[in-house]
């Protein structure tokens, strides 16, 4: 009897074991205590919630592991390792800043484990894939590539800032980061021979800098119309000392803490007159019903910050939904480039009003994209040309207004208020 009961018990445990290890093994790497990171770790734990109601993958269970990078890239690293090695994940789905992604990047390569990226941006990833497609198969960044972004902002500087407030000049204020790095590459190139506005002067500074008085006299001593921030690091500083200093100069460009309800009150509600692109959905802007969905059962279940996921939460969402959609066509995620083939087809449309509104897509190996003349393979689809019939624009402007109300002014396809100047700042 006692054989009979330890036999019995033994295959209870296997049983168990075996349904443990059927269990598909999702990995989130980002910041735990970041709006961005928080962002992507909720919209992946919703779409988590639903695909399990509806049965899981292939009737396995879906279940979720995190590990912290605290934005930093040596702690990415370890985070990538600890997904791959110790919780031998099957998928990983990243809200990282581009400086940390760069960092793990080489074990993504090394290990083929299918990977997600919803908050970096860095078209030299992308480059990457074009390079070398085999060992970067398994990547996919679903958000439009900083090149995409600044080439519409291009289009917001001739059409606002040149052509309706008549600005001819920049400085450039960037943060010392890979981002600030591409962001102010791209607009330097881009912002005069296209726009028509030249670029005075560069001026980079740490992440850690706490008093951007100097910076803003060295601004204004540029002689330029206005200036192009940015910023993605603590860039709730930078904004509320250019209110409460009162600086004579208009201020736009790229301010990733505007980029959440949380803004105002991070600023001391000294953030008005800051404007920047955001990809979409952002604040401000208006939602198709399937959006407006994910948004409602976000704020249900969660009352801390973010009160509002950043775009890169709905690209958790829908992405998480697209990788496991190709696993099931692919038969699992053991064969990454197997994987990716059908992740490449993935797509989703959402419409509001009978137009499309929001695509969640990517584009293909070969397709050349008409404006830029390039290809963004594994990159998140995007429509640079009015009117957007094929996707969304790539970008949005937002700007935050003296009130505190926040709306997108381009482009007007989807603008909810207009530009202004700050009204300290002589027109």
């Amino acid at each position: 009897m006692k054989n009979r009961s330890t036999l019995i018990l033994g295959l209870t445990a296997s049983l168990l074991a075996s349904t443990a290890l059927a269990d598909v093994k999702v990995g989130f790497i980002g910041s735990l205590s970041s709006d961005t990171g928080l962002s992507t770790l909720r919209g992946a734990e919703i779409a988590i919630e639903e695909l399990n109601a509806a049965g899981g993958m292939n009737g396995e269970k879906i279940v979720l592991v995190s590990a912290d990078t605290g934005e930093d890239v040596t702690e990415g690293v370890k985070a990538y390792e600890y997904l791959a090695e110790t919780e031998e994940v099957d998928f990983i789905i990243s809200g990282s800043i581009d400086d940390v992604s760069l960092g793990w990047l080489p074990r993504m390569q090394e290990f083929q484990i299918p990977t997600l990226d919803t908050w970096t941006s860095y078209i030299g990833i992308i480059d990457m894939v074009v390079e070398d497609p085999e060992t970067m198969a398994p990547y996919f960044m679903n958000i439009a590539s900083d090149e995409a972004l600044a080439t519409l902002y291009i289009n917001f500087g001739a059409d606002v800032l040149k052509k309706e407030m008549g600005w001819d000049s920049v400085v450039i204020l960037a943060e010392d980061t890979a981002f600030g790095e591409a962001i102010t590459g791209l607009v330097t190139e881009a912002l005069g021979p296209v726009a028509g506005i030249e670029t005075k002067e560069v001026i980079t500074y740490d992440v850690g800098t706490v008093d951007f008085a100097p910076l803003f006299s060295k601004a204004q001593a540029s002689g330029a119309d206005f200036i192009y921030q940015v910023s993605s690091v603590n860039s709730q500083v930078i904004s509320s000392q250019y209110v409460k200093l009162q600086v004579p100069m208009a201020m736009t460009g790229v301010n990733v803490s505007a980029l959440g309800l949380e803004y105002w009150e991070d600023t001391g509600g000294a953030g008005g007159g800051i404007s920047t692109l955001s990809p979409v959905p952002s604040v401000g802007f208006e939602l198709d019903p399937e959006s407006q969905k994910f948004v409602d059962t976000y704020q249900a279940k969660y009352t801390s910050r973010p009160v509002m996921p950043h775009f890169n939460g709905f690209n958790a969402y829908w992405g998480l939904k697209q990788a496991m959609a190709a696993a099931e066509a692919a038969g699992g995620f053991s064969d990454a480039a197997k994987w990716a083939k059908e992740m490449e087809k993935q797509d989703i449309t959402l419409e509001k009003d009978g137009k499309l509104w929001l695509r969640y897509a990517f584009w293909g190996n070969d397709e050349v994209e008409e404006v830029t003349g390039r290809t963004y393979p594994h990159n998140a689809r995007f429509d640079l040309t009015a009117p957007y019939e094929d996707a969304q624009p790539s970008m949005v402007v937002i700007q935050w207004k003296e009130d505190g109300q926040v709306g997108v002014v381009y482009p007007p396809e989807y603008a909810t208020t207009t530009f202004e100047v700050p009204s300290w700042v002589k027109k």
